[in-house]
């Protein structure tokens, strides 16, 4: 049986359908939004997976390429693996979800959403997000939602709620609210230095806009919602939480450590004695959890009796800050940013146009011209693990710094470069996510990209007791991020906020604990601000010597087929020439990008001949390219000749055109007329009468032909010499 239901959300029927498609799902939904439409499966298996002490909830978001209308690129055509806006919306669409489930369930959860329709107006990840929790609300997996999510834009003054993907573009505000009935879950943004009473305002609008998405949920659930599977929390076994409550005290002890290394060394000692003392008589796994269990009561209780950090901080003390620019010679730009044991180097790369990230994806941009990558090695924790290729945490991580610093990135037109940005994590302890904002801001700087102003960003966290004590973290350490309640993200610059990340290990957040959390973030952020700006303030004048200068000309568009050539020939021939980068835009604009100056003032006087109009009465020096009985064709430009007839061949009368000249001769010519058919007539006798005069008017202006057009013919001008009784015509040195 099909059982639907509906809610008017920003004046568009959004639509939560299910019985008809995916019937052996646990829960299963399509959800539909303009002609956008998704479709969310949940299943879980039905014994717990043994040996993890976390909820192994899997989120795989399909992008389909048909949903759009296209064909995929490569050589296979069809979809390979995730793209990145693939793995962005997986993860926004697990964030939220994960503090919903009961704590202690281990049973596999894989959620898959499938894009069927993309009509690039609405953006399929908010349908993910509200999709997956329709399907969990009604399945019979243990789940406290349902969640509602929209997109928050702010355009011309006002807020707006889900704008379309073009209205995005144009948008101050790029924010996704995700919050179930009484609190907020989840809050991702990108902004152009908005204040923080805007973004708070924008975030309680997408509250007050999810209760109806909430509401249509629960409606479907009591239709068609199965009986939810019976779970109890496992206990932990008598034996096993005396032990761990008999080192309660040396825990403590360890916790004082200030250094990360010998805290953990510490802590893993304690452990590592319990597991001795126990492993006789129980499985390990249930010993290293309630170990853990005990590790994270103890690090929350240090942090609420004492109102600091565990390493002794003030609740709103920032560790030590130390940056550098410059550090590596032969880059384009480099920034090393350490805030006590993380520290992160981010390293700048220009390049041309034409260098840009080409997007097989269902939006509607198809390049990137600005790229932010994160790596953390292992090292950067002090450990052994394979290298490979980026995961979802790094791909996160790198698109929200890439989220913060997009904002005050020059427009194109003010700076043609395409910009790759790399962040090294070389030491993790808290938060390299916005040490990468830090390093990317020192890096741009010291590489003389224009910003507007440097971006900074500081992570907050967040532990709440039982009898409702509170304690907001600035500048948490990574044991506090993992013990803790919240992980907020906050970056800026001096005007205002550029990016946000809020995630949850509790069921909510209140408006109070938002607000204030984002009011400490931003004194936070703004005091890193300044520590970067003693070190440089503003960019570099000019781009290293090792980055290639863009030069910039227009051609007239019905001129760039000429440019380009047959299948390219003719462009392909100036590059391989001239060793320099050549981009050709619909508009006419050409760029041209080489690291010599030389080299690209070749290329463009390439391309000027190639696009020069023929004008009557200008000089050119032209090769001779055909002999007729009647005179010769002599190219003036690339690809344009014209005719020398033979009584205008020298100042004198010619009996054969071979006399006087032979093909590849160059020679000075004047055009006298283009007739109406275009055919261009030259005069070589007419340069000759014009020095006997005096200097050919015009100089470079005028001798546009890039081989040698302001230099003479070397042909002395003057009475006219003896006729000539073979080929004199040819050019003498």
């Amino acid at each position: 049986m099909v059982n639907s239901v509906r809610a008017s959300v920003a004046g568009r029927d959004l639509v939560i359908e299910t019985g008809l498609l995916a019937s052996q799902a646990d829960g299963a939904v399509t959800i539909k939004y303009g002609e956008s439409v998704v479709l969310v499966t949940a299943c879980v298996s039905r014994e717990p997976r043994e040996g993890v002490d976390f909820l192994p909830l899997t989120v795989d978001y399909e992008e389909r390429l048909y949903a759009a209308g296209k064909i995929p690129g490569g050589f296979i055509r069809r979809e390979g693996r995730p793209s990145e806006d693939a793995i962005l919306a997986s993860r926004l669409t697990d964030r939220p979800l994960r503090p919903l489930f009961p704590k202690g369930f281990r049973n596999d959860v894989q959620v898959i959403i499938t894009v069927l329709s993309a009509d690039q107006v609405n953006d399929p990840d908010i349908l993910a997000l509200v999709g997956a929790s329709a399907a969990l609300t009604i399945s019979s997996i243990p789940f406290a939602g349902p969640v509602g999510a929209v997109r928050m834009g702010y355009m011309n003054g006002r807020l707006v709620v889900n704008p379309t993907l073009v209205e995005l573009m144009d948008s101050d505000l790029d924010l996704v609210v995700a919050s179930t009935r009484d609190a907020i879950v989840m809050v991702e943004a990108g902004s152009r230095e908005v204040s923080r009473e805007l973004l708070v305002e924008a975030i309680k609008v997408g509250h007050e806009a999810n209760q109806d998405i909430i509401r249509i949920q629960e409606e479907l659930r009591k239709v068609c919602g199965k009986p939810k599977l019976d779970f109890q929390p496992p206990e932990v076994k008598p034996g096993i939480a005396a032990a761990c409550s008999a080192i309660v005290e040396r825990l403590n002890q360890a916790l004082t450590s200030g250094n990360k290394s010998d805290r953990e060394k510490m802590v893993n000692a304690l452990q590592q004695e319990i597991v001795a003392q126990l492993g006789g008589d129980y499985p390990e796994g249930e010993i290293a959890s309630a170990f853990d269990a005990q590790l994270k009561k103890c690090v929350r209780d240090r942090i609420l009796q004492f109102n600091q950090h565990i390493d002794g901080r003030r609740f709103d003390e920032i560790r030590p800050i130390s940056c550098q620019v410059g550090l590596l010679p032969r880059t384009h730009g480099s920034g090393l940013f350490s805030r006590g044991q993380t520290q992160v180097l981010t390293i700048t790369t220009l390049g041309s146009k034409g260098e840009q990230q080409m997007l097989d994806g269902l939006g509607i941009e198809e390049t990137k011209r600005f790229m932010h990558h994160y790596n953390f090695p292992p090292f950067s924790t002090g450990e052994v693990k394979r290298v490979g290729s980026p995961g979802r945490r790094e791909i996160g991580h790198g698109a929200l710094v890439e989220r913060a610093v997009s904002k005050v990135l020059p427009k194109e037109e003010e700076f043609p470069y395409t910009i790759r940005l790399v962040s090294e994590v070389l030491s993790s302890n808290g938060s390299t996510s916005m040490a990468s904002v830090c390093g990317s801001s020192l890096s741009l700087m010291d590489a003389g990209v224009p910003i507007k102003a440097p971006v900074a960003g500081i992570a907050m966290g967040l532990v709440m007791g039982d009898d409702g004590r509170r304690v907001i973290l600035t500048d948490i350490e990574g044991m506090e991020d993992a013990c803790g309640d919240m992980d907020f993200k906050i970056a800026g610059t001096a005007k205002g906020i550029t990016a946000l990340q809020l995630d949850i290990k509790r069921p909510g957040l209140s408006w109070d604990i938002l607000a204030e959390a984002l009011g400490q973030g931003c004194k936070g952020y703004l005091f890193v601000l300044d520590r970067i700006k003693e070190t440089i303030s503003t960019s570099r004048p000019e781009t290293s010597r090792y980055a290639p200068r863009i030069y910039q000309i227009t051609i007239p568009t019905e001129k760039i087929g000429t440019v380009i050539g047959p299948g390219g020939k003719t462009i392909r021939s100036i590059i391989e020439k001239t060793k320099v980068t050549i981009d050709v835009g619909d508009d006419g604009k050409v760029q041209i990008g080489s690291t010599s100056e030389d080299a690209a003032q070749a290329a463009i006087r390439m391309i000027e001949d190639l696009t020069r109009e023929v004008a009557v009465g200008a000089v050119y020096t032209g090769k001779v390219t055909r002999i007729l009985n009647f005179g010769a064709m002599v190219e003036i430009l690339p690809g344009k000749e014209g005719l020398v007839h033979i009584s205008e061949l020298a100042p004198y009368r010619v009996n054969a055109v071979e006399d006087v000249v032979k093909v590849g001769d160059e020679i000075m010519v004047k055009v006298v007329e283009i007739d109406r058919m275009g055919r261009v007539n030259l005069s070589r006798r007419a340069v000759f009468d014009e020095q006997a005069k005096g200097p050919v008017a015009g100089g470079r202006a005028a001798a546009v032909s890039s081989r040698g057009a302001d230099r003479p013919d070397k042909r002395r001008p003057g009475p006219p010499p003896p006729r000539p009784s073979g080929g004199t015509g040819r050019r003498r040195n």
